[in-house]
């Protein structure tokens, strides 16, 4: 059965207050869609970026898979990042390969008539989240609601919220704003905090002594995520699991941060590192380290597939994408309980209403 050229969407939906953490502010979000068909399904990716990732996915990419077969999503998958050689595939060649990936999988199981998680065989029913957000630009009082929603609300007993504002010249502001999420969800609750790369080396280790206070647990890239020796560093200075991966591309950039022992656990964002093909290597990868992954990001591009792997401690529902994800697509998950459940109807279980979307469509 082979496949059609795929199909390109670009929305730019604004966030719904000023956004921003230790090292970049934002007031709106871009997802760029894929859908590719053959025999009579369709099946959707996506990822988060600029606009000319869908023009390198379509003028690029589209042209490559069109007539690969369906079911062979390795032999496409090595076409496309093959044909980057020239190029560079971190980046925006990355992110259209992801998009068209997550699609590719989704078709498959779409032909097969089987949810994706059944496809790729399942190893847990339910995946645990995090609730994701805690902008730095947030008033005490947006940061108390939306943590106090997650916890209290949902039932999710694990969040995360910015630190490292301006570049990590707030340390003051930053510390109070942890000490009030502290007392916002109680003691039971796992509060995680990340930094985006905003604190230098030392700089990192004393504000992660001064987090210890409060109890938490996670300390997301305390230094710029390719400052491996500085990650070393305040992993080994911290009681707190030092993370990152996140903004991985490509196999060998999850193998220099794993062995050079940066990271306690390492994060994965399927609509960067190659979709869900690139999800399973870096699991791998990373299992084979004695790791645990996170999916960082796009919560219902990674439910599937999270839900495969032995090594995963949990997804990130991150408030800006589940934002986003409910929006553009029918069949969202619900996390009340601090898990989803992701067998959801054929493939990974979403539809897009683009109709509905049609006013935030910008390509």
């Amino acid at each position: 059965m082979k496949l059609h050229r795929p199909g390109v969407s670009v929305y730019t939906v604004p966030t719904d207050a000023p956004e921003a953490d230790g090292t970049l502010s934002w007031e709106s979000t871009t997802v760029v869609i894929a859908e590719v068909s053959a025999g009579d399904a369709t099946g959707t990716g996506w990822t988060y970026g600029p606009p000319t990732v869908g023009d390198f996915l379509g003028g690029h990419l589209g042209p490559l898979v069109e007539g690969m077969s369906a079911l062979d999503i390795p032999a496409a998958h090595d076409a496309m990042c093959r044909s980057v050689r020239d190029i560079g595939r971190p980046g925006i060649a990355a992110c259209a390969i992801s998009a068209l990936d997550i699609a590719l999988w989704d078709l498959k199981a779409r032909l097969l008539e089987l949810p994706l998680v059944r496809l790729l065989g399942a190893r847990r029913e339910r995946v645990p989240v995090y609730g994701s957000g805690g902008f730095t630009t947030y008033h005490e009082t947006h940061l108390a609601a939306q943590l106090n929603g997650w916890v209290h609300g949902q039932q999710i007993p694990r969040v995360k919220m910015k630190i490292g504002e301006g570049w990590g010249q707030e340390v003051a502001r930053d510390l109070h704003r942890v000490r009030a999420a502290r007392h916002v969800i109680g003691e039971e609750a796992d509060l995680y905090v990340d930094a985006n790369g905003a604190y230098s080396r030392k700089q990192a280790v004393r504000v992660g002594h001064a987090l210890a206070e409060y109890g938490v647990g996670w300390f997301e890239e305390p230094v710029p995520a390719d400052d491996l020796s500085g990650l070393r560093l305040v992993r080994d200075a911290l009681v707190s699991d030092v993370t990152a991966g996140g903004y991985g591309f490509d196999p060998p950039y999850f193998a220099r941060m794993i062995t050079a022992g940066a990271v306690d656990c390492l994060q994965v964002n399927a609509t960067r590192c190659g979709g869900i093909t690139g999800f399973l290597h870096a699991a791998a990868l990373a299992e084979a380290h004695g790791l645990e992954v996170s999916a960082h990001g796009a919560p219902h591009a990674h439910a599937a597939v999270a839900a495969t792997v032995p090594n995963l401690r949990h997804i990130e529902w991150f408030h800006d994408h589940v934002r986003v994800e409910d929006m553009i697509f029918d069949g969202a998950l619900d996390p009340t309980g601090g898990t989803v459940h992701p067998v959801a109807g054929p493939g990974h279980g979403l539809t897009p209403r683009t109709q509905d979307v049609a006013e935030y469509r910008v390509g």
